[in-house]
C-alpha cells in the first residue's frame, strides 16, 4: 500500500508514522523547519502509549512521489481549493482521498440519497472550487477522535485518542475502506469503517461548532468555557440547535448534550484548534463548522438563532484576523 500524507502536520505526521510502522510505503509532504526535521530524524512520536520514531520519506515535492493508492489529507479545509498542484501528481484512476477534516465536508450530499442528493454547499465548496480539485468520487470521509500537537519541528506529541472513523459517502463497506482500516489497525490505531459516517460527523461537530468559536471569542480553554455559567448555557443552546439541524437531515448522533459537556470538562485546560490558529495568526476554519450548518439550517427551514449570533461575532473576528 502506497500512501501520501498531504499536510503532514500534527495529525498527518502521526497517521503517517503509524502507517509506516505497520509497513506501508508512506510519503510525508510538508515544508519549512518541520520538513527539515523529519528528513534528518524522521517523525518522533511522544505518546502515553509508547514513544517511537518513523523514518518515512519526507518531501515538499509530490512529483517525487508519483501516484499513490491513498492520499491522507491533513490540510485545513480552507486550503482544499488551492491544493490542486500538490495533489495532482499523486493521483491515478483509483486513488482514494481520505480527508481528515472537522465540520461538514464538501462531499456531504454526494450519493446521499433523498431530496438533497448531489447538492453542493456553497459554504464548503464555493463555486465548486473544491470539487474541481477533490472529486467527490475519490472521497473517503474521516472523523478524527485523536488529539495531537507539534511539540517541535518533527516531534508530534500524542495527547489522547487513537480513533479515526472512516466511511464511504454511499454508506457501503468498500474494499478500499477495509484495506485502509486494516493498515491503520496494524499501526496500532483504531479505524472503524462506519456504515453511515454522517452520524459521526455530527457527533464531532456538536463540540467543534460550539467550543471552537467561543474559545476564540473568549480566549478560553475547554475547562473555562464549561465552568462559566454564561458560556456553558450558550454552548448548550448551540448544541441543541445543531442537533435539530442534524435531525432535519435524518442524522441522530448517539450522545446527550450533558455527556458531551462532561467529556469536554475532562479535557481540562486544552486550547481548541481555532484558538491556536487565532493566536498563531492563521485563518480561522469556521466555514465548515458554523457557516455550513447555517446553510443546512436554511435548507431545512430549521431555526438557529444562537448559531446565527455566534457566527456573526466569530465571522467578524475571522475577517479582522485576516486583515
Amino acid at each position: 500500500m502506497k500512501v501520501a500524507v498531504l499536510g503532514a502536520g500534527a495529525i498527518g505526521a502521526y497517521v503517517g508514522a503509524a502507517l509506516h510502522r505497520a509497513g506501508a510505503d508512506v510519503h510525508l509532504i510538508a515544508r519549512g523547519p518541520h520538513l527539515a526535521a523529519m528528513r534528518r530524524h524522521g517523525v518522533q512520536v511522544l505518546s502515553p502509549r509508547g514513544d517511537f520514531t518513523a523514518r518515512a520519506h519526507a518531501t515538499d515535492d509530490p512529483a517525487e512521489i508519483g501516484p499513490v493508492d491513498y492520499v491522507f489529507l491533513g490540510l485545513k479545509a480552507t486550503s482544499y481549493a488551492a491544493c490542486g498542484p500538490l495533489i495532482k501528481p499523486l493521483l491515478h484512476d483509483t486513488t482514494a482521498v481520505i480527508a481528515a477534516q472537522n465540520g461538514i465536508p464538501w462531499w456531504y450530499f454526494h450519493q446521499h440519497g433523498g431530496p438533497h442528493d448531489g447538492r453542493r454547499l456553497e459554504s464548503v465548496d464555493p463555486g465548486g472550487a473544491v470539487s474541481a480539485v477533490l472529486s467527490p468520487e475519490r472521497a473517503i470521509g474521516c472523523v478524527v477522535y485523536a488529539a495531537t500537537e507539534l511539540e517541535a519541528p518533527g516531534v508530534v506529541r500524542h495527547l489522547e485518542g487513537t480513533r479515526f472513523s472512516i466511511g464511504e459517502p454511499d454508506r457501503s463497506i468498500s474494499p478500499r475502506c477495509k484495506d485502509f482500516s486494516q493498515a491503520m489497525q496494524a499501526g496500532r490505531l483504531k479505524c472503524p469503517v462506519e456504515p453511515d459516517l454522517r452520524n459521526d460527523i455530527w457527533l464531532k461537530l456538536l463540540g467543534n461548532i460550539s467550543f471552537n468559536p467561543i474559545s476564540a471569542l473568549a480566549r478560553a480553554t475547554m475547562r473555562q468555557m464549561c465552568h462559566h455559567h454564561g458560556t456553558r448555557h450558550v454552548i448548550q443552546q448551540m448544541m441543541e440547535e445543531t442537533l435539530a439541524v442534524a435531525a432535519a437531515l435524518d442524522c441522530h448522533p448517539d450522545i446527550t448534550i450533558e455527556r458531551r459537556l462532561a467529556g469536554a470538562e475532562k479535557v481540562g485546560d486544552h486550547r481548541t484548534s481555532t484558538l491556536q490558529d487565532l493566536e498563531a495568526g492563521k485563518p480561522l476554519e469556521l466555514d465548515v463548522l458554523l457557516t455550513a450548518v447555517l446553510e443546512l439550517a436554511a435548507l431545512t427551514h430549521t431555526p438557529a438563532p444562537t448559531l446565527t449570533t455566534i457566527h456573526a461575532l466569530s465571522d467578524l473576528l475571522a475577517h479582522q484576523t485576516a486583515a
